[in-house]
């Protein structure tokens, strides 16, 4: 009886990972694309024509370009995100079947020398077969949905890659009144879609990667129990 007990406390731990891991829980991967980590970096131009000059880009140019240029230079990210979708379908269909064997199971010519026998036989074989049968099918749906995101977050340039495009990640969290919000971007932007005040819109990021998430209790009460999530995942009605 102990090894039986034994066996069915070694498996608690995997049916409860096998369970967690069947629950709804989106998450985002922040981690960069592939490419990007695949095309190396951009080396620095250092041969400038003009060092220090007030329209180059020395030390401390006075008339140089204010927009990020190199790594760990901050770009304004604007992000508005608005998502706005409608759908709606009907579908009907209609199939009649109809099936109609009259009775003569066998037929003959009246001039030949076995009409007599063939009639003989439908006579007491006069066997009739009918069927019908109909099948309806209508359904109908509909859809809408309008989401809505919009705020502001600084980004640092983390890679600047061989193409001249910018590799950007960067996080914001906030702390109120015991709830904390936080908000995490990542992408690739190219440098002329910058605008002159230093600042990009987020439909302007490729590969864009956005997450926005609260903790506290709010949060904590507005999730499921584990408990729920457990008996949702192993229910098969």
């Amino acid at each position: 009886m102990r090894p039986l007990f034994l066996l069915s406390i070694a498996t608690l731990p995997w049916l409860f990972s096998g369970c967690a891991t069947t629950t709804a829980d989106p998450r985002i991967d922040m981690t960069p694309p592939a490419y990007v980590e695949e095309l190396p970096p951009r080396e620095p131009n250092t041969n400038l024509s003009h060092p220090g000059s007030l329209f180059g880009r020395g030390d401390n140019p006075l008339f140089s370009d204010r927009k990020a240029m190199n790594p760990n230079d901050i770009v304004t990210v604007v992000i508005s995100e608005s998502l706005t979708q409608s759908s709606q379908a009907n579908k009907s269909l209609s199939k009649d079947n109809s099936l109609d064997l009259g009775g003569g199971l066998v037929a003959g010519s009246p001039s030949s020398p076995l009409s007599t026998v063939t009639d003989t036989i439908n006579k007491f074989s006069n066997i009739g077969f009918e069927s019908e049968s109909g099948s309806t099918f209508s359904g109908s749906g509909s859809n809408s949905r309008n989401e809505s995101f919009t705020t502001t977050i600084s980004a640092r340039i983390i890679k600047v890659m061989s193409n001249g495009n910018y590799f950007i990640e960067g996080s914001r969290e906030l702390l109120l009144n015991g709830e904390k919000q936080l908000i995490q971007i990542s992408g690739v932007i190219r440098p002329y879609d910058i605008s002159q005040n230093n600042q990009i819109d987020s439909k302007y990021i490729a590969d864009a990667k956005i997450l926005y998430t609260t903790q506290g209790d709010i949060h904590k009460t507005a999730q499921k129990p584990w408990g729920s999530k457990l008996m949702e995942s192993i229910w098969p009605f």
